[in-house]
């Protein structure tokens, strides 16, 4: 039997300016500069219900939005590494509203109950080999779909180009896609430019 492969290492750095990163393996999973887009995108899916989920904590700055938004009854945020869960209440204090979940999400979206979520909120550090395979989202966009009541949303991370998501478009019939602007950190390595326009990107279920 092949031994599991060791978790990345995984680091929260914040530098004498303010400006906040966490890294998986090296790589800049979320940086700070990225709130407003965070809240932006939860202030969105919250308009649509009462109970969430939420794949990917990352830095926490969409989980808390939405937590905090009156309407919210409950949100659930899967992650699947432990130490970015330790992280997050190292430096945050979480509501009774927010559960977080220890899992992959591959594994936790085959439990979800049909037609018992609002909104989803999507953004999981994955390999790009992950994010490029249409397998895998033939595989879990109707999972998520299934879970969703009508009505409700699919927000996955905002685009820094003005394309629809390929893995979610497929799976929906009513998009919308609100514009904003955005300035990196210089140290960021995973945007195009040191600023431009974001695309927040929401599907809707509508059966």
């Amino acid at each position: 039997m092949d031994k599991p492969a060791d978790p990345p290492l995984i680091e929260y750095v914040r530098t004498p300016a303010g400006e906040t990163s966490l890294l998986i393996g090296g790589g800049q999973a979320m940086q700070g500069w990225e709130t407003n887009l965070m809240w932006e995108s939860a202030d969105l899916l919250c308009g649509f219900g009462s109970e969430f989920l939420e794949v990917g904590l990352g830095l926490g700055i969409s989980a808390l939005r939405i937590a905090a938004n009156p309407a919210t009854r409950r949100h659930t945020v899967v992650e699947k590494y432990a130490r970015v869960i330790e992280l997050f209440h190292e430096h945050n204090r979480a509501p009774d509203n927010l559960h977080i979940v220890e899992a992959d999400f591959l594994d936790h979206i085959e439990r979800l109950e049909p037609a018992s979520l609002d909104g989803v909120f999507f953004d999981p550090y994955l390999p790009q080999d992950q994010w490029d395979d249409p397998a895998v989202w033939n595989r879990v966009m109707p999972l998520f779909t299934r879970a969703l009541r009508t009505g409700g949303a699919f927000i996955p991370c905002f685009a820094t180009r003005p394309v629809l998501k390929w893995q979610c478009t497929p799976f929906f019939d009513r998009i919308i896609v609100e514009r904003r602007s955005f300035a990196i950190y210089d140290s960021t390595n995973y945007a195009p430019s040191q600023t431009g326009e974001a695309y927040i990107q929401c599907f809707i279920k509508t059966w």
